[in-house]
């Protein structure tokens, strides 16, 4: 089983990618980690990254694309992983497809956790509390969701005619978000 989970910056991406990980034994492909991965490692790719990265600018989708690709091709992850905040862009999501396509594999379930922005500055707000995050500045987690909102709204579209495509209400406390996805995939 392959799938993907959306949702804007606070939405428990992550919290619910790693519950899927452990329940349903997938591998979790967040593009964040294999860039980070890449730089730790000062491969040729990684040195690119740097070097994007030190200018502020983002990684291309070329070098996301090439670094997804590793994974999709890794006979071991075939049809065992979750996306995590990947394909980002339109151009992301036809790569994405063409990839799995290309390796005999599909998407099988696509999650959109839709949050809305009050319910994000509550969570952000109670995380700093808990935990010191960098990213955590609550007018950088504003922006950042105005971006993801704007940027993702295609690849969103691009997907919501899937069959396979849910959106949950990201507003829900973490183990009801949880359930449902889990009452989804056990389908």
């Amino acid at each position: 089983m392959n799938v993907i989970i959306f949702g804007p910056p606070g939405a428990g991406k992550g919290t619910q990618a790693q519950n899927i990980v452990n329940k349903f034994k997938l591998n979790q492909v967040s593009t964040g980690d294999l860039l980070r991965n890449e730089v730790k490692n000062q491969t040729d790719i990684g040195k690119d990254i740097e070097n994007i990265i030190s200018k502020g600018d983002f990684a291309t989708d070329e070098i996301v694309n090439d670094l997804i690709k590793k994974i999709i091709f890794d006979s071991e992850k075939k049809n065992k992983l979750i996306f995590d905040g990947y394909p980002r862009s339109l151009n992301q999501a036809k790569n994405l497809d063409l990839l799995l396509e290309s390796s005999n594999q599909k998407i099988d379930f696509i999650f959109f956790l839709n949050v809305k922005k009050e319910t994000i500055i509550k969570r952000i707000e109670k995380r700093k509390m808990l935990e010191k995050r960098s990213d955590d500045n609550l007018n950088t987690i504003l922006k950042r969701y105005d971006t993801y909102m704007e940027t993702t709204r295609p690849v969103l579209d691009f997907y919501s005619t899937n069959p396979n495509f849910y959106e949950i209400d990201g507003d829900n406390e973490i183990a009801v978000i949880s359930s449902k996805i889990e009452q989804i995939l056990q389908v």
